[in-house]
């Protein structure tokens, strides 16, 4: 029994679906209600969650906080407020939220059940988020919120912006634009205010700006968030930029403190000194910082190499937050690689000396357990529950553990691991005294005993998907003694006899996995329930199989990882006769577009009918106008000028005058990372080769197409394109002929 295989056919739904899907399609997957991680009270008993819809026939996005009660399973309504945003339990009953307004954003608190009688604490004079809070005393919370500060440090307030006369601007540094936007003078920051009971209501003070004057920004841009800072009863550690360096190319980030014994005692008077904490040895990214229950240990991850964004992230322990200089390395070793062979993605303390791990591991995001007692440190985490892929970890009063997640079949699934689960040893084993089923492991009954809250989808029902769709596979790599992992995902339809036709999925990073998780923009069950046998491989380069295999990439683009997936392609042809390997199409996006443009120069592209390459890589040299110039300097094996032959050996543009598979070229004009450029220079070799071809644009997306009208474009011109040459109907013509007959009865 693995972990999302249960049917929660006794679980009411979260999610009120309106219709019971008998193909997935794409219009289904993106008007399906989308729900955040769940945020549960102390106990567990309620769980508070947004969830937003959109309607492709009113044109319109709809969005909703709400309350599920775990032990009925029904839900209601907190709010439906426009810009609602970021609901937080301020004790067990009572809920603080944002909400946008005139003068910027909203605090507003109220109860749970009849948050209509909410009252704002406060209004903040600017647009805020990633809220977090504490309890300091009775009646007292310490509250953080980040948001853009201007460079004499106030909020930064769009409204009361002088409007420039010109739109032109100056540089004299990298980093002129990154990922979507062009960069400007305002950097962000984390501000701290307290909330005070005066009378019945709780009231917010003045904000503090914790970054003022310090050239440090936190949270760090594009991607950084609530798992860049965190705050206690006795202060905020953070992560920011080392200031002294180029930020377009190092990756090095240094964690900081603000701490005091009576910390928000003092919030009104000149903060304590920012103190940079050492990690001696450690040159490279630093993130995830979280205080433990008590407000006195620090925890946080750091890698070893600068210019390197997937080094193995490794365990640091503050444990006293009055010595931040006393830092100690969980699982250290001579050689600095550490003793487990893991990277972690986030960290939750536990009670009793116990601390808890978000990772990767085959293709899974699992849940790891260790003891927090640095005397231990021999004992590396130990894995509790097994996949799909955890997204937020929540510790209750009791010592439970609050798990949101997904996979392949299920948007969203809330779960709860009991802390009665675990057997009190100092090592914190977890191979629990439980009568093993037939053909079950361990593993399976770690599995087992997680309580089930709540499915969006019912294991996926609601839309048609099952588990028993997919299948993995492994197959002997490139590599010396290698072997490289693939998920396989069949139509719902599947039939044993059969031969359906393959969609070769590759994925982007490089240094990244397919996941058994849920995805609005890449979604193998899209494309599987369009009659083909999905395959998705993992090759050299790839995160979770083991630092050294996501390592071996570097200086290997279109080497070993292409060897890998020629020999997936043997090995599919070879040894799953369900597949037609006649009517093979490859697709990807980033670092996999880049493969399609490498794949269709050399001889695995002939073994295609038809190609997807999105915002990939053409000419490498054009990597140079790309922001985070860290990335190609690392993975190519130094500098342009310092390395040319690198950059030229994998350069798909060198083998143009190969190319003779049909091809969909997708770019988008606020791609930053990799120019839209670089989807024009493709295409433009097609058209001039005479290679049947078509280019798809968006000028407001960036990497990622994340508008819904957008993503249904996307879907439909994709779906089109392989769907002609795997011999299958076009989607759109399936679309209009099935509707068709649906109007007509």
């Amino acid at each position: 029994m693995r972990f999302f295989d249960l049917v929660l056919a006794l679980l009411p739904s979260v999610a009120s679906m309106t219709i019971r899907a008998n193909k997935f399609t794409p219009e289904i997957l993106l008007s399906a209600p989308r729900r955040s991680a769940g945020n549960p009270n102390s106990n567990g008993s309620k769980v508070l969650y947004s969830t937003s819809t959109y309607s492709f026939e009113e044109h319109a996005k709809a969005s909703e906080i709400r309350m599920l009660d775990v032990k009925s399973g029904e839900t209601s309504l907190i709010t439906n407020a426009e810009g609602a945003s970021e609901p937080q339990w301020l004790d067990d009953e009572t809920v603080l939220l944002l909400s946008e307004a005139k003068e910027g954003t909203s605090v507003k608190i109220g109860p749970a059940k009849d948050f209509e009688n909410s009252y704002d604490a406060g209004t903040i004079k600017g647009s805020v988020g990633n809220v977090k809070l504490v309890s300091v005393d009775d009646g007292v919370y310490g509250i953080a919120v980040t948001g853009k500060a201007t460079p004499s440090g106030d909020l930064y307030n769009e409204n009361e912006a002088k409007k420039p006369h010109s739109t032109g601007r100056v540089y004299d540094s990298l980093f002129v634009r990154h990922w979507d936007h062009y960069v400007t003078e305002n950097r962000n920051a984390i501000f701290l205010a307290t909330l005070k009971k005066d009378g019945s209501k709780f009231c917010l003070s003045e904000l503090k700006n914790t970054l003022k004057g310090s050239q440090l920004e936190s949270p760090i841009e594009p991607f950084g968030g609530t798992d860049h800072f965190d705050i206690s009863r006795h202060g905020l550690v953070f992560t920011a930029k080392d200031p002294e360096l180029d930020p377009a190319t190092h990756t090095k980030t240094n964690i900081y403190t603000i701490t005091a014994k009576n910390f928000w005692d003092g919030l009104s008077k000149d903060l304590p000194e920012i103190f940079k904490v050492p990690i001696h040895g450690f040159e490279g990214a630093s993130t995830s910082p979280v205080w433990d229950e008590d407000g006195e240990a620090i925890a946080f991850l750091s890698m070893r190499t600068d210019g390197y964004e997937a080094d193995k992230n490794q365990v640091f322990i503050i444990p006293d937050y009055a010595s931040p200089g006393w830092v100690v390395h969980l699982w250290g070793t001579e050689d600095g690689k550490g003793s487990w062979d893991r990277s972690p993605s986030s960290i939750t303390w536990g009670y009793n000396q116990k601390i808890y791990f978000t990772a990767e591991e085959a293709g899974r995001v699992s849940l790891w357990a260790s003891s927090s007692n640095f005397n231990e440190t021999t004992r590396t985490p130990h894995l509790i529950v097994k996949g799909g892929a955890i997204s937020s970890t929540r510790l209750l009063k009791d010592g439970s553990l609050f798990l949101s997640s997904a996979s392949l079949i299920e948007n969203s699934l809330y779960s709860i691991l009991p802390a009665s689960a675990f057997l009190e040893t100092s090592s914190v084993e977890t191979y629990y005294s439980l009568p093993l089923d037939d053909g079950e492991s361990e593993d399976d009954v770690a599995n087992r005993i997680t309580k089930y809250v709540s499915s969006n989808t019912r294991s996926g029902s609601t839309f048609g998907l099952s588990r028993k769709q997919i299948d993995e596979i492994w197959f002997e790599g490139a590599g010396n003694g290698s072997y490289v992992h693939a998920w396989v995902f069949k139509p719902s339809t599947f039939k044993k006899g059969h031969k359906y036709p393959l969609a070769y999925l590759i994925h982007g990073g490089p240094q990244g996995a397919w996941e058994d998780a849920w995805s609005t923009r890449w979604n193998p069950a899209v494309f599987a329930e369009q009659g083909y046998v999905v395959i998705a491989p993992n090759p050299t380069g790839s995160t979770g199989y083991g630092q050294d295999f996501t390592d071996a990439i570097r200086g290997q683009w279109g080497g070993l990882p292409y060897e890998d997936l020629v020999k997936g392609f043997e090995y599919i042809k070879e040894n799953l006769s369900y597949v037609d390997t006649e009517r093979s199409v490859a697709l990807g996006a980033s670092y996999g577009g880049y493969m399609m443009n490498w794949i269709q120069g050399h001889e695995l592209g002939r073994q295609f009918k038809a190609l997807v390459t999105h915002d990939g890589v053409f000419s490498m040299t054009a990597q140079m106008a790309s922001e985070e110039l860290y990335f190609p300097f690392h993975d190519l094996k130094g500098k342009l000028w310092e390395n040319p032959e690198g950059w030229s050996q994998w350069d798909p543009s060198r083998f143009a005058g190969n190319w003779a598979t049909p091809h969909l070229i997708i770019h988008s004009e606020k791609d930053y990372r990799l120019t839209m450029n670089e989807g024009l220079s493709a295409f433009n070799v097609l058209q001039v080769r005479g290679v049947p071809s078509q280019f798809l644009t968006f000028p407001d997306e960036n990497h990622w197409v994340l508008k819904p009208e957008n993503s249904l474009l996307w879907h439909e011109v994709v779906l089109d394109w392989i769907n002609e040459y795997a011999g299958l109907e076009k989607y759109t013509e399936w679309r209009a002929r099935t509707q068709g007959a649906a109007s007509s009865e």
